[in-house]
């Protein structure tokens, strides 16, 4: 019986030894998983973030160089010289309109209201100027006649650009081609109402035509410059990739 009872024992140590195996075994089994699943989620992590890399650098290189608009790509400043270049009297315009608060998307259309704007602001104060010469001015005298036209000009010089104000804000198209050549219309009349008064004090040989012709200027060139960036609104808004609005 004693090889037998041998031969049991011995079965049942090696049946524990193979029991201390697989115990030994599933425990660095458990050990590893999260190892391997911490593993697996950096691996995962790298292949998306580099698809998404891969497809930056796709859409970066097969993009067109020109897609960019003038207001992302180029600075305020900048912009505002691209509308001043069409110009006639690009210094001031440069002067005036630079230092606006620059709007999220940059706009011509809104350059040209703020050129009006400008336009309006200086014939409204020279409005009051006939009215002081002809005080000084002998009356009845043909200096003070020439001065009064000029004062009647002055008005409807102002009732023009108000005009061309007006037709910005109207309907829900803000501008059309009918539109442009209506208010192309009254801004060339607006330079003619100034011209006329200058070409009527020189008529008359009046002692005052320098003095008017200095105060006149900056109306003439912001209403210039305004009738200037109207005639090219639309090609100066393709330059932005805009349309008329």
């Amino acid at each position: 019986m004693d090889p037998i009872n041998n031969f049991v024992k011995g079965y049942d140590k090696l049946n524990h030894l193979e029991d201390q195996a697989a115990v030994a075994a599933s425990s660095s089994l458990s050990r590893r998983k999260p190892f391997l699943i911490t593993i697996s989620f950096y691996l995962l992590f790298t292949l998306i973030i580099g698809a998404a890399v891969g497809a930056l650098v796709h859409y970066s290189y097969t993009q067109s160089p020109e897609s960019p608009t003038l207001s992302s790509s180029s600075s305020y400043a900048d912009s505002i010289k691209t509308i001043c270049n069409v110009t006639q009297y690009p210094v001031s315009c440069f002067s005036a309109l630079s230092t606006l608060n620059a709007s999220p998307k940059f706009d011509p259309e809104l350059i040209l209201k703020a050129s009006l704007k400008i336009s309006l602001a200086h014939l409204s104060n020279l409005a009051s100027l006939p009215k002081t010469l002809i005080l000084r001015a002998k009356d009845p005298s043909p200096e003070a006649a020439a001065l009064r036209d000029c004062e009647s000009l002055l008005e409807d010089a102002s009732a023009q650009v108000n005009n061309t104000m007006s037709a910005m804000e109207e309907g829900e198209e803000m501008l059309t081609d009918s539109k442009v050549e209506d208010m192309r219309t009254w801004l060339s009349s607006a330079i003619t109402d100034l011209e006329t008064c200058l070409d009527g004090l020189e008529e008359m040989n009046s002692g005052v035509v320098d003095e008017v012709k200095n105060a006149m200027q900056p109306s003439k060139e912001f209403t210039s410059n305004s009738l200037a960036i109207l005639a090219n609104i639309k090609v100066l808004l393709q330059n932005f990739n805009l349309s008329m609005h």
